[in-house]
């Protein structure tokens, strides 16, 4: 993870956009932190925003964040909270007013994470992820065979394999029992969903954390029969026999105007 500062204080003004979860209490939040920015001078503009307020959860975040992919060298994003998961919030939805003190008055720090880029070489066709990408299939069983940095590493067999960031460790990651990892470490890792083991196959099992600089190959047949998932979005993979999972150069950049402890997140995410 990257620190640097905005330039701009939060009483200059700055240009803004909102993207809510779409229910009646998020639309109400959204509606009201329009309010209150345009009380302290801020314009609201959706082409050329340089700040986007996600009102909902992480699912709404990663909505907004693949809404402006194209333009995430200009924006920052501040997310509140008002649903059931907000592992990357910083506000909550009674905590506007502080949230709005905040912009007036502080700077804030700027995080940055790179994302995660999957090549579809046959279809020249790059995907991006946050928090992970995920190759796999309930109706067939998938024979994937996995090189890293092009040198062999295993035939995975099961219902396929997920990548994640470290920033996505919390998220589907911990679930298929993988390491939550620690912020500021630059990893890849990859974990096996619900992988097949008898006397004639052996995969590795465990999860596997490796280096953000390395490149993660994907090949077999059976990857026609597979989705692949990426955050909240997903395609079918007919047609499609490789897939290149690396760490992007495309960052995400989240404007922090106050300390919230990693630690404090993980303990309320569990």
């Amino acid at each position: 993870i990257c620190y640097n500062i905005l330039k701009k204080r939060g009483s200059d003004l700055m240009r803004f956009s909102i993207v809510d979860r779409g229910d009646e209490n998020s639309k109400r939040v959204a509606d009201t932190l329009k309010k209150k920015c345009f009380s302290i001078g801020w314009q609201y503009d959706d082409e050329h925003c340089e700040i986007i307020f996600s009102v909902g959860g992480d699912g709404t975040l990663l909505r907004a964040i693949h809404t402006y992919i194209d333009k995430l060298d200009e924006i920052q994003f501040v997310a509140i909270h008002t649903g059931n998961l907000g592992f990357f919030t910083d506000y909550t939805q009674d905590e506007v007013d502080h949230l709005v003190y905040d912009l007036k008055h502080n700077k804030p720090v700027v995080e940055e994470f790179n994302l995660l880029q999957m090549d579809l070489p046959q279809v020249n066709e790059t995907l991006y992820a946050l928090n992970e990408v995920r190759i796999e299939s309930l109706a067939k069983t998938l024979v994937l065979d996995i090189s890293i940095d092009d040198e062999f590493f295993e035939s995975s067999q099961g219902s396929g394999i997920c990548v994640s960031t470290q920033s996505g460790s919390t998220a589907v990651n911990r679930a298929l029992k993988g390491a939550v990892v620690d912020p500021g470490l630059k990893v890849l890792q990859l974990c096996e969903i619900m992988p097949i083991s008898h006397k004639n196959h052996h995969s590795l099992k465990n999860p596997y954390i490796m280096n953000d600089n390395r490149k993660i190959s994907v090949r077999g047949d059976t990857l026609a029969y597979a989705h692949v998932c990426y955050d909240h979005l997903e395609r079918d993979l007919k047609s499609i026999s490789e897939i290149i999972i690396h760490s992007s150069t495309k960052k995400v950049r989240f404007a922090r105007y106050r300390t919230y402890s990693y630690l404090t997140r993980l303990k309320n995410l569990y």
